[in-house]
């Protein structure tokens, strides 16, 4: 099922340089190059599909005005590595523009949380994490520069075309750019299975960010330290039972209750 559509905002771009690769960006699986090509901002430069995947994406080929290069499914493995779920479809395109930390912090004001991964590095989590960002609609995502995965086709894919819904910043000093949200206003949740408090307390009044840690590590010290304070999801037993994306989807889905709530 892909993810919701909503209506889109407009970013202020980083400043922080984007890293050069020469490879081309490929997105494949229908709801990732559906989700792209319904994304005005989204440069595409060539897209290639079986006759079938073409006929159940024609709608959305149409409205974006694209040539398709028609090829049998098994020319893919020329394209991407062999084994890759790419349901008859690609497309080449340019990365995304990555959003500034203020841009995000004044959009959690208005919105959802932001959710703020530290060091997840399985592209399948995070792409989990946006789906249900943008099912509970959270206002952006933030990962670390240094182990994150790369926002590429095998997270798009995972991500359901949320990728294209949800803005990622990818920022070096993580604990830096959680003193810069706490200074815009936002309360910084950090999630950990063994905290004293319950993150079903939480009246979340202000604008909120929620920090996940990596599978088996958890938060990294000096994160833990600069969040306002850590929240445990109840449950018989702790979060290390819950991978990260099902405990942000749990997250998100306690912190939207409790917006309608207050709404």
């Amino acid at each position: 099922m892909p993810a919701p559509s909503r209506p889109k905002r407009k970013f202020t771009r980083s400043s922080a340089p984007r890293p050069q690769n020469d490879e081309p960006l490929l997105l494949f699986g229908l709801h990732a190059v559906e989700a792209a090509l319904n994304n005005p901002a989204r440069t595409i430069s060539r897209l290639v599909a079986t006759e079938n995947a073409a006929r159940k994406l024609n709608d959305a080929i149409t409205a974006r005005g694209i040539a398709v290069e028609t090829v049998a499914s098994r020319q893919f493995d020329r394209l991407l590595p062999v084994d890759t779920v790419h349901q008859g479809i690609c497309i080449s395109t340019e990365p995304l523009e990555e959003p500034s930390l203020e841009s995000l912090a004044e959009a959690a004001h208005d919105g959802g949380p932001l959710v703020i991964l530290d060091q997840v590095t399985d592209p399948h989590n995070v792409g989990a994490v946006l789906r249900s960002s943008a099912v509970f609609g959270a206002s952006g995502l933030i990962m670390t520069r240094r182990h994150s995965p790369p926002l590429n086709g095998t997270l798009a894919k995972s991500a359901s075309g949320a990728l294209e819904l949800i803005p990622v910043a990818v920022v070096q000093n993580l604990a830096k750019s959680l003193e810069t949200l706490k200074a815009s206003g936002l309360s910084v949740l950090g999630l950990a299975g063994k905290a004293d408090n319950a993150i079903e307390t939480e009246p979340f009044q202000n604008p909120t960010a929620l920090v996940f840690g990596a599978e088996g590590k958890g938060l990294r010290a000096l994160t833990r330290d600069t969040c306002d304070r850590l929240v445990r999801i109840s449950a018989s037993g702790d979060l290390a039972s819950l991978n990260v994306s099902n405990a942000a989807a749990v997250a998100l889905h306690v912190a939207a209750g409790k917006k309608a709530g207050a709404d």
